[in-house]
């Protein structure tokens, strides 16, 4: 992992946001780019971005640029100034760049700015070739990643997951519980799930990773998983965004989107058709 992105809007959840890929960026000894995209319904092309606006948004990057690349270890923090829609802008920036990781602030549900990053956060997640990480403005950033809560129920894409939690886990010298949810009563689902944490186990202790199995009975697995994360101070939640139409979460609604819009803690997304 050695490319980062960050969507960026100069909101203050966009400065938590490139607050904490600065961090991750440090550890993994990765390079950094930003991509801001300007929205606006005007006839500019991305080589022609109103000039004023292009001009006003330069000046403010030189301001971010001289606060955060000296708090970078490997090279030079790189601009992208992108114009159309912002998810797929960032989707096209993280192509550009070959990005491992894409990172974006969400608001959650208790605030909101005049800014993109927040209302596109989950749109950013489902348009991305690659997994993305979002983070709440009101989040601490700490440094690295300690306890990773992965999870898993009855879909078959659940197990996906797991490749690169035990990557991030190597990375991060950092503990995986594999949170196995039980919202149905049904002993053939319970059996799957429980056969999905066997397997989670089994590579664990293959790669010689840290982790903690638990059972959990879960009347809404967003709230309970949530509640499982504050409790044992999780530092990261991964999930997949196909959770979201699978029939074991389907009377939930969009599983992916409430625990991205819900979590307190950084939430890495992906899809399984990247992994």
């Amino acid at each position: 992992m050695k490319q980062l992105l960050v969507a960026f809007d100069f909101s203050t959840n966009a400065l938590k946001t490139l607050d904490y890929a600065v961090m991750i960026a440090n550890i993994l000894h990765a390079e950094l780019h930003l991509v801001w995209v300007d929205a606006t319904n005007t006839p500019d092309n991305v080589l022609n971005i109103h000039y004023e606006l292009r001009i006003e948004t330069k000046q403010l990057f030189e301001d971010i640029i001289a606060e955060y690349e000296p708090k970078l270890h490997n090279g030079k923090i790189d601009i992208l100034l992108r114009k159309g829609k912002v998810y797929t802008e960032v989707a096209t920036a993280a192509r550009m760049v070959e990005a491992d990781l894409v990172f974006a602030g969400t608001h959650g549900v208790s605030g909101f700015e005049q800014y993109w990053i927040g209302s596109n956060a989950y749109r950013i997640v489902t348009q991305s070739p690659c997994p993305v990480i979002t983070v709440r403005g009101d989040h601490t950033v700490k440094e690295g990643i300690k306890k990773i809560v992965l999870p898993l129920d009855s879909s078959s894409e659940t197990r996906r997951k797991l490749p690169l939690a035990v990557q991030l886990a190597k990375l991060f010298a950092a503990e995986i519980h594999l949170l196995l949810l039980f919202n149905s009563p049904v002993g053939v689902v319970q059996s799957r799930i429980r056969s999905y944490g066997d397997e989670a186990v089994a590579v664990c202790e293959k790669e010689q990773i840290p982790f903690v199995l638990k059972e959990l009975k879960a009347g809404n697995l967003v709230k309970d998983m949530l509640g499982y994360a504050e409790e044992n101070e999780i530092d990261m939640i991964m999930i997949m965004t196909e959770q979201g139409t699978t029939t074991a979460n389907m009377f939930l609604g969009p599983y992916a989107q409430q625990v991205v819009n819900n979590a307190r803690i950084p939430v890495l997304s992906l899809q399984s058709v990247n992994y």
